[in-house]
């Protein structure tokens, strides 16, 4: 069946089309719900033997999830700029709340902005090993059944605070492994920090917004420099727009389930598809 879908996959525009949505969904999803969106996006295309997304692809898909994050939080990021601005008129840290949250969001956005840059090679190289993604996928599992256990969960948004941004900053260096999920790390690193559920997850997706922003533009000088054409016009849009609509539902519905749920059930997910993508591997060889 894998080697079915290999061959129809590279038989015509269309399959190639319809790749582009395939891949832009589960990009879609897997950026926000904590599973790991370059753990699964690597595994499906070992799996399915499909050569690595261009430099154009991978531009389409960041700019699609910036979409949603930006279409979904447009109110959130009119007040933070508006108060990025009133702060240069008047700094007041203390009583301006989105002032304060602003720049916590740019103090937590640095380490896996300066990560991202250090590791480029090697999270294009030797953390593509479909072992060590499921490793990591059995690993960070474990952290979501802890983090429920032990965590006092009480915080507010509004209550975040400079350790609160260090922590989930740096948790967020983590997440250029893939298999760890950025969306994972950096809420677990806010429930550790005493979080609620949602006001983690509502300044994990806030801080994904610039980095999401940067990752799609530094692709995007790669292309520039290095004079690559990509794949045609009507995949790149496809996965754009596939990316956008489904990653916007998937932050939307995510918000709702951690109102009242916990982590424990994407653990349960990491381990299933560690377990089944391992039994075929084995298997194979």
């Amino acid at each position: 069946m894998v080697a079915f879908y290999s061959k129809i996959i590279k038989k015509g525009k269309f399959m190639t089309v319809l790749q582009s949505i395939i891949l832009g969904i589960v990009q879609g999803i897997t950026e926000f719900v904590p599973i790991s969106s370059s753990g699964h996006l690597i595994l499906i295309q070992n799996l399915f033997g499909l050569k690595e997304a261009t430099l154009s692809f991978d531009v389409a898909l960041h700019l699609g999830t910036f979409l949603a994050l930006i279409l979904f939080f447009w109110r959130d990021w009119w007040r933070l700029l508006e108060a990025f601005f009133r702060s240069l008129r008047h700094w007041d840290w203390k009583n301006d709340l989105d002032q304060r949250l602003f720049y916590l969001l740019v103090i937590a956005s640095i380490p896996g902005a300066l990560f991202s840059a250090l590791l480029e090679k090697q999270a294009e190289t030797v953390f593509r090993s479909s072992y060590l993604i499921l490793i990591n996928f059995v690993i960070i599992g474990v952290l979501f059944l802890i983090v429920e256990k032990v965590a006092k969960k009480l915080r507010e948004l509004k209550q975040t605070n400079i350790k609160d941004a260090i922590v989930i900053g740096l948790s967020q260096t983590l997440a250029i492994i893939p298999g760890v999920s950025r969306s994972g790390i950096t809420i677990t690193a806010g429930l550790f920090s005493g979080m609620k559920r949602e006001s983690a997850t509502r300044f994990s997706f806030l801080m994904a917004t610039p980095i999401i922003l940067g990752a799609g533009l530094f692709s995007l000088t790669k292309i520039i420099s290095q004079g690559e054409h990509g794949i045609g016009w009507t995949s790149l849009i496809s996965g754009f727009l596939a990316a956008a609509i489904v990653g916007f539902l998937a932050i939307k519905y995510l918000l709702i389930y951690l109102k009242n749920h916990t982590l424990d059930i994407f653990a349960y997910y990491r381990f299933l598809v560690a377990a089944v993508v391992i039994i075929y591997l084995l298997m194979v060889h």
